[in-house]
């Protein structure tokens, strides 16, 4: 293990196997430490260092995929040193994603729970939820997977006690200080609190092959729509004739 020290945060560089490398940030989820992440990230991206084979961004780390027969680990370790004296966190221009979400009891599984445990009304829930700019912290669980925080402080809940076997693709969810869209059809213990007919993997526009909507730093509104909305846009999704962009001004005005 290494350990140095850089402005405002500390860090510490981690074996994980013969291949990779983890840096440490701190031990709790909050965007500063997530904005140190990224901004290494960014560092390792930009200098193309041979060896490098990936770089996976974690809600409070960094872990480096290397090829140890192009660089040694303590050759790595000496240049994520070098890289992290200075470092700094700048906008740089995160992508921003306004996401469409219908609300609609026929879709929102729990949403009368949780709008009982946190002793607030559904459309309480409703406005909180859609009120606040999430930060997509990671990728995980599944491809496309975004776990998005933060959540208002009411919304706050433990993940459910009795998991559900499987909920639908698109299915957006809550759990402890996260929100998040299901990619695929899944069994979770996250709350559902609504769909949205976004598809969040998808093939990519040079048609290689699936890819992530979604990426660490992006920024997300969720947008509430009417079940009718819902059902016109996910009916044209399944075409693909429905897709957004990076700060795409979607609205719709709810039925």
């Amino acid at each position: 293990m290494w350990n140095a020290g850089i402005e405002m945060s500390e860090y510490k560089v981690l074996t994980a196997g013969d291949t990779a490398l983890v840096v440490e940030f701190g031990d709790r989820v909050d965007r500063k430490l997530s904005s140190f992440v990224l901004a290494l990230a960014r560092r390792l991206d930009d200098i193309r260092l041979d060896g490098i084979v990936e770089t996976v961004p974690t809600f409070r780390s960094l872990m480096v995929h290397y090829d140890p027969l192009v660089i040694s680990a303590d050759a790595l370790v000496a240049r994520i040193v070098d890289l992290m004296k200075g470092l700094r966190t700048v906008d740089h221009g995160s992508r921003e994603w306004r996401l469409p979400v219908c609300y609609d009891p026929e879709l929102a599984l729990d949403l009368g729970d949780v709008a009982a445990r946190t002793g607030l009304t559904p459309g309480r829930v409703i406005e909180l939820h859609a009120s606040v700019t999430y930060h997509v912290y990671m990728l995980g669980f599944m491809p496309g997977f975004a776990y998005a925080g933060d959540l208002p402080a009411d919304l706050v809940l433990a993940r459910r006690e009795m998991p559900r076997p499987r909920v639908a693709a698109g299915s957006v969810a809550i759990a402890t200080t996260m929100s998040t869209i299901f990619p695929r059809e899944s069994p979770t213990g996250w709350h559902v609190i609504g769909r949205s007919p976004v598809a969040l993997w998808r093939r990519t526009k040079s048609g290689t092959g699936p890819g992530a909507l979604l990426a660490p730093g992006d920024k997300i509104v969720f947008a509430p729509i009417s079940l009718r909305e819902y059902r016109e846009l996910a009916a044209q999704a399944a075409t693909g004739a429905f897709d957004l962009e990076p700060a795409n001004a979607w609205t719709g005005a709810a039925a």
